[in-house]
């Protein structure tokens, strides 16, 4: 019983962690110029915001339970994130000419 209450912390942690970097990324997101996008040569501002809106949703989603699915959107959400912060907020920052 009680590896199964820790199964169970572990996983609210990483649902968790993967909200505040969802959360984290639409904002930064959010706050970049629209013309920094296709200079970088990624996808628009308004597609990249309706992807991390929707990280942030699957995300809040799992966190309430309302599917079978909640490892699934989970690991959707953090793959969106985890591109974003990877690969295009370094571009973005570095079309912007601002520091990291």
């Amino acid at each position: 019983m009680q590896l199964e209450s820790l199964t169970v912390y572990v996983l609210l942690a990483v649902y968790l962690l993967v909200l505040v970097l969802s959360v984290y990324s639409l904002v930064h997101g959010g706050m970049q110029r629209a013309d920094a996008y296709t200079a970088a040569g990624k996808l628009t501002k308004n597609a990249w915001m309706g992807i991390l809106g929707g990280a942030v949703l699957l995300t809040v989603l799992a966190l309430l339970g309302f599917s079978g699915l909640d490892i699934l959107f989970v690991s959707a959400a953090a793959v969106a994130s985890g591109v974003y912060l990877t690969d295009v907020r370094p571009k973005l920052l570095d079309v912007q000419g601002k520091s990291r």
